[in-house]
């Protein structure tokens, strides 16, 4: 379990670390240069990730609650929200204009979904860790940036295409999840 929490931790600070420090990270990015900066930081997130993966894998099940029945048919759903919004981020369309935080509002609803979805303590680490870390990062943005200015809506045909790409990311994803498990569809 250590080692999951360990890369929970590692990946919100390092995600966090710019918006509460962000005269530390302009000294490093002045000391190295910005694009080893951002390399370093990049292979940070990888073994942040990697960390989650085996620490997840490695932790086991210990329940803790009794996940509802409904609660993996109401995961798979919120999960193509998530995936939307997750894309919505960076899409060209309406939906940008909608949210301040599309994708870490994605986060959240693929944190809660799997929480649903999920009653073990490994999952409550990652997921609650990770819905936390969204919420917490989205006020961290706030304060250093101030007020939202609403981006321009684009065409309407752009979030179309946000939602078919996130529906073959939805099924792709359902696969892997398939194949390596658990399943999202029982069995």
């Amino acid at each position: 379990m250590a080692l999951l929490i360990a890369g929970v931790l590692i990946w919100a600070l390092a995600h966090m670390f710019k918006g509460l420090m962000p005269e530390a990270r302009a000294s490093i990015d002045a000391k190295i240069g910005a694009g080893p900066a951002k390399g370093a930081v990049s292979v940070i997130f990888l073994a942040s990730i990697l960390m989650m993966v085996f620490g997840f894998m490695a932790a086991g099940e210990q329940a803790v609650y009794e996940p509802p029945s409904w609660g993996a048919v109401v995961n798979n759903l919120l999960m193509v929200v998530a995936v939307f919004l997750m894309g919505a981020g960076s899409g060209k369309g309406i939906s940008p204009t909608l949210l301040r935080h599309p994708m870490l509002t994605g986060v959240i609803v693929w944190s809660g979904g799997h929480l649903l979805a999920n009653g073990d303590m490994r999952s409550i680490v990652l997921f609650g860790g990770l819905g936390i870390w969204a919420a917490l990062n989205m006020l961290v943005i706030n304060m250093r940036d101030g007020a939202w200015e609403r981006p321009e809506a684009g065409p309407i045909k752009a979030d179309i295409k946000t939602v078919v790409i996130s529906l073959i990311l939805f099924a792709v994803i359902a696969a892997i999840h398939h194949f390596i498990g658990p399943s999202p569809f029982g069995g």
